[in-house]
């Protein structure tokens, strides 16, 4: 990955993480929706990998997610 595109998967990743914490704060969803759009992203990346020929970024992508859902920042815990 390029550091151009790798800066860019760092500042989509970092604004989606401020979104799902702002719409969880602002209660427009709560943390099971959160978790939800999580894992649907990380299943949409599961199964693009035999499909696309970038197969190994979309496993680490779904691999990122998954470790987001194991209680990285994107929902806030009480």
């Amino acid at each position: 990955m390029s550091s151009v595109s790798g800066a860019a998967g760092h500042a989509a990743l970092a604004i989606c993480e401020s979104m799902l914490l702002s719409l969880t704060e602002n209660k427009i969803i709560d943390e099971t929706e959160a978790r939800a759009i999580l894992a649907d992203a990380a299943a949409a990346h599961r199964n693009s990998i035999s499909l696309l020929t970038d197969g190994p970024a979309h496993d680490a992508a779904a691999t990122l997610i998954e470790e987001l859902l194991k209680g990285g920042n994107s929902v806030r815990h009480a």
